[in-house]
């Protein structure tokens, strides 16, 4: 199961108000919560951008094809097929859609032809207004074009458009048209390294046509008279980038990189955060069926086969030893028991793993016996930072860890997530981390509570959670927000009256409050609307985001009768735009940088959490056995 599929499987529990067999809503708490993950079958307008789906339920977005049947605007004219193959003519837009600049909305076009049609509509002089046609188009081709086209393959392109405006040109072509498209292209390939950037260091094929088509730029002098602040940023951003091509050796002591629970050090949670990378390297603990370990040092995008080789080079097996049956195999291991079976081609595994997951390596003949490590099901009672810690000083901290992890984030990998990219799961492990970090919160929510075994001390600590919840929200932190209100609704949570009938009436009704704002019912429509109230910058409940792009990329084709659907690109990039806008301006937080913050700091950015849904109901009905 993915992690976006595990954390949107909300339950939808309630705080109870009055004792009885089974669970009953308080009054005013409104109707019983849907899980996310099940799209709301109410027959009313949604409030975001899933719309009703005919047939069936949920909210969907369907972009139908127009009733007649859809033609590309650039088929040439009888008798110009030789042309056809150098050059594809452009789609020339009606009058009327045009805007100030004399572009005008997008027309569906083959694949092949979508790249031409935007090099046609870029101004000569590069100068666009703000929300022009053209602006919009170049930004929704380069944030989605790899729904229909290889990066390699839009880049290949663009290099052959350069060479062809360069060298002769189509006699159809007018008098200056070749100086405009190789203006076009450097617009265009300005656009693509300002927002792949780091992304392009993990594709070498990719960047190595980026330098070939950078040199030519470089060695054509007609384009240095008008454009020269132009020419002189794409030399600072390739040297930024910082592109890889095959021949080139990597750089030689590259820093090792730690993940959430990098051995539970301390200082290596108490650094900033900052983005990984497929070939960054980390440290992995690989266990055997007796709980020893062996640490290796592995790239984050190695495959399972990789990572089987560093662990037999470490326990010094033999070649031989290595080829017969008794050969070992990866396995993840939950801390309830649950184990799978790792593919030796599988890659990126180490950001997929569960909160309390563990790799192992195993024969085949001693799979069965394999049992979770002693640690991950000892349970502990006893006071830990959070009964010390105000509740604002942990809530700043959830928001300041939250807002690294989510600024590492590259925007491109919310599409690779959700439409499956050719950069695949090695790019977007830092959007896996964060999905994991959300769970982790819901989680240490319900792991507080029931390791708590004094009732008013647990009553405390509840009202503490919701007053925590409030500060997060009141920071813009909403993914902190949802995921403490999550928790709390956790079923083994809400089963615990004795508790909640501790809990003042001022903070029943706040929790009532909160739950509506994140009651799913027409689409999220309460939490849509306060969303849309803030102002950057904020921190969204990404699992509906990704959501949000799942619904249209199953909600429309991509291609229609062979065309390109602009539109559904134009969504898709109009979703990731929002997400730009969240992060647009820095947050700011007060925190000081006493002994007891920094204690706070650490505690908050390495949870101890109990994961196994199982043994919370075993604490729950330890506390309170009566409770329904």
């Amino acid at each position: 199961m993915k992690p976006l599929e595990k954390l949107l499987k909300k339950p939808g529990s309630h705080l109870p108000a009055r004792p009885a067999a089974a669970p009953v809503p308080a009054p005013g708490a409104g109707p019983r919560r849907q899980s996310l993950s099940r799209p709301p079958a109410s027959p009313e307008e949604p409030a975001g951008p899933a719309g009703p789906r005919p047939g069936g339920e949920g909210r969907w977005l369907e972009l139908r094809p127009p009733e007649a049947p859809l033609r590309s605007p650039e088929e040439p004219s009888p008798g110009g097929d030789r042309d056809r193959d150098r050059e594809p003519p452009s789609p020339e837009p009606p009058p009327a859609a045009r805007c100030c600049c004399g572009c005008g909305p997008a027309a569906p076009a083959p694949p092949e032809r979508l790249l031409a049609a935007l090099l046609e509509r870029l101004p000569a002089g590069g100068a666009h207004g703000r929300g022009c046609g053209a602006e919009s188009l170049l930004d929704d081709i380069v944030l989605t074009h790899s729904l229909f086209l290889p990066t390699e393959r839009f880049l290949q392109q663009l290099h052959q458009h350069f060479v062809l405006a360069a060298g002769s040109p189509p006699p159809r072509w007018e008098e200056g048209a070749g100086l405009r498209r190789k203006r076009a292209v450097l617009a265009v390939l300005l656009h693509f390294l300002e927002t792949y950037k780091g992304l392009l260091q993990e594709e070498e094929s990719a960047g190595k046509v980026i330098k070939e088509l950078y040199l030519l730029i470089m060695k054509d002098t007609s384009l240095y008279h008008d454009l020269e602040d132009e020419i002189l940023k794409l030399h600072q951003l390739v040297e930024t980038v910082e592109l890889k091509v095959a021949d080139e050796t990597p750089p030689p002591n590259k820093q090792v990189k730690p993940l959430f629970r990098h051995f539970r050090r301390i200082d290596s949670c108490l650094q900033t955060r900052v983005a990984f990378r497929g070939s960054d390297e980390i440290f992995c603990r690989v266990y055997m069926p007796d709980h020893s370990y062996v640490t290796i040092r592995s790239r984050l995008s190695a495959s399972v086969q990789d990572i089987l080789t560093s662990v037999t080079e470490k326990l010094q097996y033999s070649e031989e030893q290595s080829a017969r049956e008794d050969a070992l195999i990866l396995v993840t291991m939950a801390s309830s028991g649950e184990k799978a079976v790792l593919q030796p081609s599988e890659e990126c595994v180490f950001t997929t793993l569960g909160i309390n997951s563990h790799l192992f390596a195993c024969t085949r003949d001693t799979f069965d016996s394999l049992v979770p490590l002693p640690e991950e099901i000892q349970v502990v009672p006893g006071d830990t930072e959070i009964h010390r810690a105000e509740p604002e000083e942990i809530a700043n901290h959830l928001t300041a860890f939250h807002w690294e992890l989510f600024r590492c984030i590259h925007e491109l990998e919310f599409v690779d997530y959700v439409f499956h990219g050719e950069r695949g799961r090695r790019e977007t492990a830092n959007l896996e981390l964060l999905l994991q970090r959300c769970s982790e919160v819901q989680h240490w929510v319900g792991t507080e509570l029931l390791l708590c075994e004094s009732l008013g001390k647990r009553a405390h600590l509840l009202k503490k959670l919701i007053k925590i919840a409030a500060i997060c929200k009141q920071n813009q932190d909403m993914l902190s927000f949802y995921a403490i209100i999550i928790g709390l609704n956790n079923a083994a949570i809400s089963r615990l009256r004795l508790t909640w009938e501790k809990l003042p009436g001022k903070f029943k009704n706040l929790f009532r409050k909160f739950e509506n704002l994140t009651d799913p019912c027409r689409n999220h429509k309460t939490y849509r609307e306060v969303l849309a109230k803030m102002k950057p910058p904020l921190i969204p409940f990404v699992p509906l985001i990704l959501k949000d792009l799942t619904f249209l990329h199953e909600g429309s084709k991509t291609l229609l009768d062979g065309l390109v659907n602009v539109e559904k690109l134009h969504c898709i990039a109009e979703k990731v735009r929002t997400i730009r806008k969240y992060r647009s301006r820095p947050l700011c937080l007060e925190l000081e940088a006493s002994p007891s913050q920094l204690q706070t700091k650490a505690y908050v950015r390495q949870l101890r959490v109990i994961d196994n849904q199982n043994l919370l109901f075993e604490l729950s009905y330890k506390l309170e056995p009566g409770s329904q």
